[in-house]
């Protein structure tokens, strides 16, 4: 996913007059929860605090208090909306809204916040560029993730998404080793002897949040035999392979499919391994 800092820093350099929507309180069923913000200027937005009814009176209310921001003014608006028939929202639930003019004091405290929130973003390394690494790479590249794709073969690596790294080396196994804890590994090289060596050095870091590797029932048992008996590896190890990638519940072996499964399943992973989500 691009940066939100740079995303807020263009916003805001395009927009000198915006305000800051924030969820203050969500109480009930509610489409955001609270602390989740947007950015609005009198033609623009930036993020979001759940769409629907609520957020386009948000936005409204957003713009015209962008004109009737100044010092002798209160510096924030505070909506309490009940989300129910009355805005033609079902949820049930109540928001309580504020909105604030950036100026530069709360310019500032919004830079470091999503400095801070990129930071904790959790690193996926994809290993392989072919056909199912580039609609990986693709759907992952929209999430809130930091997505590296490793490879050793430098014409693999065109047309990769922007958001995404692209890393040549000749020793794809290294950047598991370097990798933060709490890092995905997806293994979908062209070298099934490949795949065999980076999978076996992602099963030694318990610290993993997910290990997957593409390929069939028959790829599974042959690596699983030879990471026990030749690679020195431990059964309980091996039991945190996932493989193949995506599951079996969905037939359908295109690679944009493949990749939609996957992205759900590392998602998953990722949001049990720790806070970030």
């Amino acid at each position: 996913m691009a940066s939100t800092r740079q995303g807020v820093e263009t916003f805001l350099n395009n927009s000198p007059a915006t305000a800051l929507i924030e969820v203050a309180e969500a109480k009930g069923s509610t489409p955001r929860e609270k602390g989740a913000w947007m950015l609005v200027s009198p033609t623009e937005t930036f993020g979001t605090i759940g769409g629907g009814q609520l957020e386009f009176m948000a936005i409204a209310r957003a713009r015209e208090a962008i004109g009737d921001f100044s010092p002798s003014k209160a510096r924030e608006h505070l909506l309490d909306i009940p989300l129910g028939p009355e805005i033609g929202q079902c949820c049930g639930g109540r928001v309580e809204l504020g909105i604030r003019h950036v100026d530069a004091a709360l310019r500032d405290e919004l830079m470091a916040a999503v400095t801070v929130e990129d930071a904790k973003h959790p690193h996926v390394y994809l290993f392989g560029g072919g056909h199912v690494g580039h609609a990986l790479a693709a759907a992952l590249s929209l999430l809130p993730l930091k997505v590296a794709v490793v490879e050793t073969r430098a014409d693999a690596l065109e047309g990769m998404p922007e958001a995404v790294e692209a890393r040549l080396t000749p020793v794809p196994e290294e950047a598991v080793r370097t990798a933060p804890p709490g890092s995905a590994f997806v293994v979908l090289t062209h070298d099934h002897a490949l795949d065999f060596l980076i999978v076996a050095e992602a099963l030694k870091r318990p610290d993993a949040a997910y290990v997957g590797m593409i390929g069939s029932k028959t790829k599974k048992a042959t690596f699983k035999s030879w990471f026990l008996k030749t690679a020195g590896g431990m059964e309980g190890e091996f039991a945190r392979l996932i493989s193949p990638i995506g599951g079996e519940a969905v037939k359908d072996k295109r690679p944009a499919v493949i990749a939609a499964l996957a992205a759900a399943e590392i998602m998953t992973a990722l949001a049990r391994n720790g806070p970030a989500y």
